[in-house]
């Protein structure tokens, strides 16, 4: 049974790493039948986002198609922040610069910033908790003495294996088509003045554990929320890794819920 809102509520969707706005697009599609807006961009070098990623340079030009969409937000209105792994650094970087735009800041099976515990702390628990899966993807470094830097695609049996177990065939064979090479930029997303209390922190957060995750382990995602008090923790029962295409249903039933409750 799904869950009604009383007004209609904008969505913002923001992916992951190789990912695009198009891994959205079960999700999107049930929002919007449910009445609401929705906003699924493609960060900077992603999906169809026309960038190089030899052109970005710094995390916030990654960023840039989602600070570009929350500047236009008018002042009077407030969304709902959805993101999604490595989109969880791309959502603390928005929530950071415009906190009174976000009724709340959703991160499901995504990485989410502590301003008690420095990224990395967590980088090294996620090392320790998290077993390799299949080493098919491919580590990409560049040749460019100007722009030197690392990038990562995800392999075809990673992903079955690890992220897409449980969703259906036919989006696994859409993102082995789609997902492109991507960054973490690490020395970026672990410093920690990333966040402030002030920013960061004044925002609701909301996180969503994917219960059969193997890329972000669900006991690492525990892990992580204790690591932010106050923070409300949901839980979705047979997602893997790309909860947004596993259990899409659940996930928009979850999203209603919280868009009512904030």
């Amino acid at each position: 049974m799904s869950v009604e809102c009383a007004a209609m509520v904008h969505f913002i969707l923001v992916h992951g790493m190789c990912h695009g706005a198009w891994c959205w697009y079960q999700l999107a599609t049930l929002l919007r039948s449910a009445g609401h807006r929705v906003t699924a961009l493609d960060l900077a070098a992603s999906g169809i986002n026309p960038k190089r990623l030899d052109e970005l340079r710094r995390f916030a030009d990654y960023t840039e198609p989602l600070m570009e969409v929350m500047a236009s937000i008018p002042l009077d209105e407030k969304v709902a922040l959805v993101g999604h792994s490595l989109g969880g650094f791309n959502l603390a970087l928005a929530m950071e610069k415009f906190p009174e735009k976000i009724a709340v800041a959703v991160f499901a099976s995504a990485w989410m910033p502590s301003i008690s515990t420095p990224m990395s702390v967590f980088m090294q628990e996620y090392s320790r908790r998290n077993p390799p899966g299949p080493m098919d993807s491919k580590i990409i470094v560049s040749e460019d003495p100007e722009n030197p830097f690392t990038s990562f695609l995800f392999g075809p049996k990673y992903m079955a294996t690890t992220m897409y177990q449980l969703s259906p065939p036919k989006d696994l064979t859409l993102a082995t088509m789609l997902v492109r090479p991507g960054r973490q930029f690490l020395d970026e997303i672990t410093r920690e003045d990333m966040i402030t209390e002030k920013n960061y922190g004044s925002v609701s957060r909301v996180f969503i554990v994917s219960k059969e995750d193997g890329s972000l382990m669900p006991d690492f995602q525990y892990w992580m929320t204790e690591r932010s008090p106050g923070v409300e923790v949901k839980e979705i029962e047979g997602a893997d890794h790309m909860v947004m295409l596993s259990k899409a249903k659940e996930l928009c039933n979850v999203l209603l819920g919280i868009a009512k409750k904030y």
